[in-house]
């Protein structure tokens, strides 16, 4: 009678890496589904559904974000009832419906329904990758398995976008453009059904931790959200700069097509600008990651919100120039995110202890994703009462700002 030999749990990206390229893979496809509307659906509102108010047009994003952020939160203490595989393959199931609603919903509201469907699939699915490569890796190569997840998402957030602002140009908004999601949805419920259960892994760094968890230490979840929002000034540093990184995310989402659209730019230059922006965050995240390993991660994370401001005064500075301000601002928007993105997710790995380190990273996911519906809605009615320019030289004032917090607050291992 044969036996199965199952392998001895090992931490290690080199001992992982078929389960961690699977994790990639899916990760792959939960940015491709977000990527569907980084090009077109502003334009949705506004073309196809004749909305006037620019807050109305953004309304969509503030939904995406408040469901994104919540689920987040709720991802964390979750992890404590069902494994990651269930919560990953529970997102894909609530993403579903997403491409079908987008393609040939019949008005507005149920754009902003799909959105919150999103904001489901995202909260879950993304959380579960980062935890899950966190998981195989250890602690010695977070920054890089971070950078690598960040990186495999929004490069395909990006490459989507482009692709999306090409399909639109030749077929139009709908419905080509939001059909190729089917296939991301497919392939993301598929993978995520073989991709194995990390738990094992989890329970192997608890058990190797220099540290253990103090006897009667509370990791509930309200304790847990008051030490990583204000309590730890590391964990409260990286929860400011993480929201005000999703705040531009969320400002350009809504207000570039526009803003450049005005100026006198077609969809298909429109997507080249969208796009540019992600690939250039998600390729750059894989050598910050690295990076974030070798020198720490507060450098990182102060000189990337700098970069980050620079963009946003590049917008405006060369605006006469509609397509060469919208490439620039993208290409260094993506550098300065890209410099950020890994080192902050890291830094909060750094801080919090295994046995509450996904309930701390959900909340700060959680702050990080409020950035959406925080930039969507000042976007909104600043852009209502000022002009959309205006929206841009706030962004750049509170990004500085958001730096300078980051080197006060945040301290490296």
């Amino acid at each position: 009678m044969s036996t199965v030999t199952i392998p001895p749990v090992r931490l290690g990206l080199a001992e992982n890496r078929l389960q961690f390229a699977l994790l990639v893979i899916v990760n792959i496809c939960v940015g491709g589904l977000v990527g569907l509307e980084r090009t077109t659906v502003p334009l949705l509102g506004t073309e196809v559904f004749g909305l006037t108010s620019d807050l109305a047009v953004f309304s969509f994003i503030i939904a995406f974000g408040l469901t994104k952020a919540l689920t987040n939160l709720a991802a964390g203490a979750l992890t404590a009832r069902f494994t990651r595989r269930r919560l990953l393959v529970a997102g894909w199931l609530i993403g579903t419906p997403v491409p079908f609603m987008l393609a040939w919903g019949p008005s507005w509201w149920w754009i902003v329904a799909a959105n919150l469907l999103l904001g489901l699939n995202q909260g879950l699915t993304w959380s579960m990758t980062v935890n899950m490569k966190i998981d195989l890796v250890g602690p010695a190569r977070r920054g890089l398995a971070t950078g690598l997840n960040e990186a495999a998402g929004y490069t395909a957030v990006g490459v989507t976008a482009l692709l999306t602002g090409y399909l639109a140009t030749a077929y139009g908004l709908r419905p080509a453009p939001e059909l190729i999601g089917v296939v991301f949805v497919a392939a993301g419920l598929i993978l995520s059904l073989i991709v194995r259960d990390t738990a094992a892994h989890v329970a192997l760094e608890l058990a190797q931790h220099p540290a253990p968890l103090p006897g009667g230490e509370n990791t509930g979840l309200a304790h847990t959200f008051a030490r990583a929002s204000w309590h730890e000034r590391s964990l409260r540093g990286a929860s400011q700069a993480g929201l005000v990184n999703n705040l531009n995310d969320g400002l350009t989402w809504g207000v570039f097509p526009l803003l450049f659209t005005d100026h006198g730019l077609g969809l298909a230059a429109v997507g080249l600008i969208k796009g540019l922006y992600p690939i250039l965050w998600g390729v750059g995240q894989i050598p910050t990651g690295h990076l974030a390993d070798r020198i720490g991660r507060k450098p990182l994370i102060v000189s990337g919100m700098l970069v980050q401001a620079a963009g946003f005064v590049l917008a405006l500075v060369l605006l006469e120039r509609p397509l060469l301000a919208g490439i620039t601002s993208a290409a260094v928007l993506g550098l300065g995110t890209a410099m950020v993105y890994p080192a902050l997710i890291a830094s909060v790995s750094d801080h919090a202890h295994p046995a509450w380190r996904a309930g701390a990273l959900g909340i700060y996911r959680f702050w990080r994703d409020i950035g959406y519906a925080a930039g969507a809605l000042i976007a909104g009615l600043l852009a209502d009462a000022f002009g959309l320019e205006a929206t841009v030289i706030a962004a750049a004032a509170l990004t500085a700002a958001s730096g300078l917090l980051a080197a006060r607050w945040i301290t490296d291992r």
